[in-house]
């Protein structure tokens, strides 16, 4: 599938490429196999709780927690936090508010595994597997972090399956989510250093999408130095 055209594109052909070899990156591509609990990691985007929803039809776990309170950039899209309008949107798509957990205190992605893994110790569940279901491009630092935090489970990652044009066109503004690219990969890189995750190799190429974005402005999604 092809990208914009160029009468719809705000960003080059090279950006765009460049995009493509983050997004691809970005993504776990795991076999999708049955688990104890999923995790829905909230966020301004609302695919999530219809993933969350599909897979849980789907029957690869009995249980799922929705994480997640508000940011800036999420209060004003769902004014009760992210978690509870997720459950609300899960619901609405069948699944049963019995098999939701409530998280509604998370504010990073660390936060979103510490606070659902201590929701389900008050609820005396102990998985020995969870998947975890972010945004496309935050699939692998969502693994990286909870593998840190949580190393002793089984972790693999889910997300919408789209096309990154697709995303785009979800999202409704393609440099927005080109700068959101970086984000993500700028935390993949730093956030070991920090040891909020773990370390994972990042490619050649992936580097040098990174740095031409970072050079063409993308960087408003960028942590402060």
């Amino acid at each position: 599938m092809t990208g914009p055209t160029d009468a719809q594109r705000s960003v080059t052909d090279e950006q765009w490429a460049n995009a493509r070899v983050i997004w691809e990156y970005h993504q776990m591509r795991h076999e999708l196999r049955p688990a104890d609990v999923a995790i829905g990691l909230g966020s301004h985007d609302l695919g999530v709780a219809t993933r969350t929803a599909e897979l849980y039809r789907a029957g690869l776990f009995p249980l799922l927690v929705f994480t997640g309170g508000n940011s800036p950039t999420t209060a004003a899209r769902f004014p009760r936090g992210e978690a509870v309008h997720y459950r609300e949107h899960a619901v609405g798509l069948g699944v049963p508010g019995e098999a939701v957990l409530l998280e509604p205190r998370a504010g990073n992605t660390g936060h979103n595994i510490t606070y659902s893994r201590q929701v389900l110790a008050e609820a005396g569940i102990s998985p020995a597997s969870v998947l975890l279901v972010s945004k496309p491009y935050m699939e692998r630092r969502a693994y990286a972090t909870a593998r840190k935090l949580w190393p002793e489970i089984e972790v693999r990652c889910a997300s919408e399956r789209l096309e990154l044009d697709d995303y785009v066109k979800s999202i409704g503004d393609e440099r927005l989510v080109l700068a959101m690219l970086v984000g993500d990969l700028q935390r993949v890189v730093e956030y070991p250093k920090l040891e909020f995750a773990v370390e994972q190799d990042v490619p050649e190429d992936v580097r040098a999408a990174y740095e031409a974005l970072l050079a063409a402005g993308f960087t408003s999604r960028l942590i402060a130095p």
